[in-house]
């Protein structure tokens, strides 16, 4: 929300309070609380009047800082905050003062802050380098009468009159944005007013299914704005040179995480939660019924069968809304007529090896049988009056289960519980964006702060059934909204999207901004949500689809199998999801690292490369952990184009080595795409390719590109049955090392763009294929030795 007009004036009907000095502090061990006045002098009235601040700053661990500002003390009730761990506290806190300012330091972080008559605020690193300062906070008070809210719950635009709490922060020349959950827009937030507020907007707008109010700077630092309701930010918009962010109400609460992103997001989401792990089946192919199409049993058949018959490995088949009856959604009842024996449908499916997924949302249409049941017990949002919240969206005079009340998501996550023991293994958690604000919960909370954490207590109460009945590890939800937190349910999917390029790559700044935000796994409507892909799209989309974390081919109102666009279309599909399938152990290990430390699995390319400035503005290209960068097309005409950051990449597809460095331009068929992997990386692939699965006993294929001089390269390798096997390689000119846990016991080594010389210690020479030298290591407990040659000196050897 913009206060001000221009420079000089505040917008009519504005009334800030805006912090001019520290009026009094106090020191604690571990915290520093400060009361912040409006005035600058201490005569006259200024002894009584004004307007204080309570502002109390701690530290949850190292490195990070709290801000918890309040004007009046609001009413705690409900569930009205994120769920972060509020119990955390940082060792070894400093707290100083002396006359002229107080100091609060958590390890590399400072906080100063000048008490005397010209208010400073400003956060340091260890070297006294400033990270951000923040000149200017305020209790801003907008008169005017209250305005209801929108037909979609949102608040209205502009100037809203209320109270409000306002921090602006600097942006230092050069400083670049990112984050603040899904948006479509551009990758740098620079320049853009965004409103933390979930809608049902599409993949083509400013609005956004997840919205997260937690942004990282290129300076170092990441911040999340610890209010789950509408928080709005104006990043060098308002000013151009600060970045403001706003909250209704009487509290502002801010956490500054120091760090280049993924220490950050380790920070971050240690304290807001790290991921979990998703299946190892949920990396495979999803097929899914699509929207609006009519299909029965004899349908879902013949996909699974042409699957399987042109080669393509299924590891889920999706079952859209219409597995309910029309108009009964959600009754959790199968559509009896299209089928009418979903028992042993799914246990047919399931033999085939398949997990099934099917469509649920939130919402119950007063034509479900449950919606009775569901007034009777009180398990809906209310009105103001008592009765039950209805409205005609979606579905016909459709209710909204209250989440908040534990009665009702007990009732909820029974009928799940039907359906699992039926043979259902996850759920596609559909919609809750549209949460009303004039409404009652079961709790009290506060309908703005709980409209975007809705979509948080409905995925949790969904995936803690899953685990619950399929044991840690097996669950997972494949989410359209959420918010902070949200990351600990995966899997979240892009939204509804258009069938065309352009889409494509909105789709793609969706999923980086999401991945920056603290999430780590993410999906898209592989061939597009709406309408149709013509051919080239289709078998882009396919190959982008199937190198992001996890891979559906879903539309509206037309089917996505590969041989409706054409049959190459088939080979596409086959490769990238059999090449896929591979790489699982590479993927599975990056996604235990999600689990462990918050890294995303899919990452923009300045978390990966911060130092690299030739990297901030990239949103056409992403790394898939810290090895594969991949780059899809977006053109018709066939023409690639990507950056690379310095040093030697090989393309996992062709084997060409490419220096990076550089922008690269090439024209590449639909069974290519760029596919680059970074120097010194060990890849582990599976010799799996029609699933996404390795166990230790399994062969194992390392595959080593490029090492650099005096290299250390470590690899974990993660299987699907819950073991881990760790590698490492030390280079020394071209004597390489290798080294293992030994939990893998059968593993073969391929050098990539070199040759290995005959002496191999503990080890010996398979024979040479198009990717390069292979060596079986005989005694994994034991290292391997060997030596490498260039591989235009093979024939010296």
């Amino acid at each position: 929300m913009k206060f001000s007009q221009g420079a000089w004036r505040w917008a009519d009907g504005v009334t800030p309070a805006m912090v001019r000095r520290v009026a009094a502090h106090q020191i604690e061990t571990d915290r520093l609380a400060l009361h912040a006045l409006d005035r600058h002098g201490s005569e006259g009235v200024d002894k009584f009047e004004g307007t204080v601040l309570s502002i109390e700053i701690s530290s949850p661990m190292p490195d990070v800082i709290r801000v918890h500002a309040r004007h009046y003390s609001p009413r705690e009730i409900g569930h009205h905050a994120f769920d972060l761990d509020y119990a955390l506290k940082a060792n070894g806190v400093r707290v100083e003062g002396s006359e002229e300012a107080v100091a609060f330091t958590s390890g590399r972080l400072t906080l100063r802050i000048r008490k005397g008559r010209s208010w400073d605020f400003r956060f340091e690193d260890e070297k006294g380098n400033l990270v951000t300062a923040g000149p200017e906070l305020g209790y801003m008070t907008v008169a005017g009468e209250k305005q209801s809210p929108l037909s979609n719950g949102r608040l209205s635009e502009g100037l809203r009159p209320g109270q409000y709490l306002m921090q602006r922060l600097s942006l230092g020349v050069g400083e670049l944005i990112y984050g603040l959950g899904e948006r479509f827009g551009p990758l740098v937030k620079n320049g853009q007013s965004i409103a933390i507020w979930n809608e049902d907007g599409g993949t083509s707008s400013d609005l956004a299914y997840k919205n997260i109010p937690f942004y990282l700077s290129n300076r170092g630092y990441g911040l999340l704005v610890n209010h789950p309701g509408q928080v709005e930010f104006e990043i060098a918009t308002e000013r151009v040179s600060q970045l403001q962010f706003s909250v209704p109400g009487e509290e502002l609460d801010y956490y500054v995480f120091l760090g280049q992103p993924k220490e950050a997001l380790e920070k971050y989401t240690r304290l807001s939660g790290r991921p979990a792990l998703p299946p190892a089946w949920s990396f495979g192919l999803w097929l899914s019924t699509s929207f609006t199409t009519k299909y029965n049993e004899e349908t879902v058949n013949e996909f699974v069968e042409g699957m399987a018959s042109r080669g393509i490995p299924l590891s889920v088949f999706h079952f859209d809304c219409f597995w309910m009856k029309e108009r009964n959604w959600c009754d959790f009842e199968w559509d009896r007529e299209a089928f009418p024996d979903p028992e042993g449908m799914l246990k047919r499916l399931k033999s085939k090896g398949l997990k099934i997924c099917v469509w649920i949302n939130s919402y119950i249409s007063q034509m479900s049988r449950l919606f009775a049941e569901g007034r009777e017990h009180g398990y809906f949002l209310k009105r103001p009056d008592g009765s039950v919240y209805q409205r005609d969206a979606w579905q016909p005079g459709m209710a909204l289960v209250d989440f908040t009340n534990p009665a009702a998501a007990a009732w909820y996550q029974g009928h799940l519980r039907r359906l699992m023991d039926m043979g259902v293994d996850c759920f596609k958690t559909d919609f809750a964006e549209l949460i009303p604000l004039d409404v009652v919960y079961h709790d009290g909370s506060d309908p703005e702060r709980m409209h975007n954490l809705y979509s948080y207590l409905y995925n949790k109460a969904v995936f803690e059934l899953i685990e619950s009945e399929r044991g840690r590890g097996e669950a997972m939800v494949f989410a359209r909204s959420g918010t902070a937190c949200s990351q600990k349910f995966p899997v979240h999917w892009g939204g509804d999207c258009s069938a065309t390029f352009e889409a494509m790559a909105e789709d793609l700044r969706g999923g980086l901004s999401f991945c920056s935000s603290g999430p780590a796994f993410w999906s898209h409507d592989i061939g597009g949500f709406e309408g149709t892909a013509n051919a080239a799209n289709y078998k882009r989309w396919v190959a982008f689809g199937l190198m992001s974390t996890h891979s559906r081919l879903h539309g509206s109102g037309s089917y996505r199998v590969p041989w409706l666009f054409d049959e190459e279309s088939v080979d596409v599909m086959r490769q990238f999801t059999k090449l896929k399938n591979k790489l699982f152990p590479y993927l599975f290990g990056c996604a235990h690292d999600a689990r462990d430390r918050g890294w995303p699995v899919m990452r923009a390319m300045p978390v990966e490369f911060p130092d690299d400035p030739a990297t901030a503005y990239l949103d056409r290209q992403y790394m898939l952990g810290s090895s594969l960068l991949v780059a899809p097309v977006f053109r018709q005409d066939d023409v690639a184009e990507y950056y690379l950051p310095a040093g030697r990449w090989t393309n996992l597809i062709s084997g060409q080595a490419i220096d990076g460095g550089a922008w690269k331009r090439e024209t590449i068929g639909f069974m290519d795409m760029p596919l680059l992997v970074r120097e010194s990386t060990l890849l582990a692939m599976s010799e799996h390719d029609d699933q996404p699965q390795w166990i230790p006993d399994d062969v194992l294929a390392l595959h080593l590109f490029e090492p650099k001089q005096a290299a250390r390269i470590e690899a974990r390798v993660a299987g699907s049955d819950g073991r881990q096997a760790h590698f490492t390689v030390h280079a020394e000119g071209s004597r390489l090392t290798l080294e293992s846990d030994g939990v893998a016991m059968n593993v073969r080594l391929c050098v990539r763009n070199r040759r290995v010389a005959s002496k191999i210690g503990n080890g010996r020479a398979l024979p040479r294929s198009v990717e390069g030298d292979w060596v079986q290591w005989s005694d994994t407990a034991k290292p391997l030795e060997l030596t490498l040659i260039p591989a235009a000196s093979a024939a010296v050897e």
